[in-house]
């Protein structure tokens, strides 16, 4: 016979929890509120657009407006996108270079502490030569093959964001 009481609905959730540490909890629900914080966080910047080759994701939160604007108005903007130029092309290279640049800029919007104008790290300048050899092969073989120029950019700064006011 029953006591009248209404059975106790949440005692094989309190049977369950009861065999787990108060620690193993307290991490659980830090876990989940980082993981919670993190997918949000990614959801909010449109993180994922910048997996994507669409150069509107270069221009969602950093400083990059007048570079975009500039290949918009460039030559290049029919032919090649942002990573064309700034990224390697194999497939490794291409996602941790994404990677770095992605931490690098997202760091110095969030704390603003980035140079402006904007410039760019020796690093990423050697990638972007790289990529003007591999696009502009036929054309410059013969000085590519023998080493006889530094760098594409000292002549051609302007070509990939057009000219400068």
């Amino acid at each position: 016979m029953t006591s009248g009481r209404p059975p106790d609905i949440l005692s094989p959730m309190r049977r369950w929890l009861a065999g787990f540490s108060a620690s193993a909890l307290t991490l659980a629900i830090l876990a989940g509120a980082l993981l919670g914080a993190g997918g949000y966080t990614v959801s909010t910047s449109e993180a994922t657009a910048y997996f994507r080759d669409d150069p509107k994701a270069c221009i969602n939160c950093h400083i990059m407006r007048e570079q975009f604007d500039g290949w918009r108005k460039s030559t290049h903007h029919a032919v090649a996108t942002c990573n064309d130029c700034h990224v390697p092309h194999d497939l490794v290279g291409k996602y941790l270079t994404k990677m770095e640049h992605g931490f690098r800029h997202s760091w110095g919007f969030t704390f603003q502490n980035f140079h402006e104008p904007i410039r760019i790290k020796a690093s990423s300048l050697a990638i972007v030569e790289h990529n003007c050899i591999r696009c502009h092969e036929s054309l410059v073989s013969e000085l590519a093959g023998h080493g006889h120029f530094a760098d594409c950019a000292r002549c051609h700064a302007h070509i990939g964001h057009g000219a400068r006011p």
